[in-house]
This record gives structure tokens, C-alpha cells and sequence, in this order.
């Protein structure tokens, strides 16, 4: 894995713990594909954090962009 800088990281973690940040977007802005995204959020986070997100993220629709069926379910502001 490449050496990346303390915010990155972070940047990473915090989009992989988004739901509807898919992969593919981390791995467009951070050259990192999902398998680099697993090792990183498993050297980073404790076992149990990871066993959580790992669940959390497993099988999600929006997590994939190839799962998407193309409408974006996001809340937007009418005022």
C-alpha cells in the first residue's frame, strides 16, 4: 500500500464510512481499489470497529456503483 499522509487517511476512513460514498469514488480521488480500501480500514481501525463497518458496508447497494439502479436517494434542501 502507498505511504499516505495522516489526512488522507482520515479523508478515506471517513468516506468509507459513508454510505452513499461508493468505492469507486475513493478509489477515482485516492487511486486506492476497494481491496486497498479493506486492508487500510483494517490496519486502522480496532478489530471490533472494523468487524462493524465490515458488516455495515458488506452487500450495501450504495457502496457499488454496479448495484446502483442510477437514482440517487439524497435530501435536498427546497428553501
Amino acid at each position: 500500500m502507498k505511504s499516505l499522509q495522516p489526512h488522507i487517511i482520515s479523508r478515506i476512513i471517513e468516506m468509507a464510512w459513508e454510505d452513499r460514498t461508493p468505492f469507486e469514488a475513493i478509489e477515482k480521488q485516492f487511486g486506492l481499489p476497494e481491496k486497498e480500501v479493506i486492508s487500510l480500514m483494517r490496519s486502522q481501525l480496532k478489530p471490533s470497529g472494523f468487524r462493524m463497518w465490515r458488516k455495515r458496508v458488506s452487500g450495501r447497494i450504495t457502496k457499488h456503483r454496479a448495484l446502483r439502479t442510477g437514482r440517487t436517494y439524497r435530501f435536498r434542501s427546497r428553501g
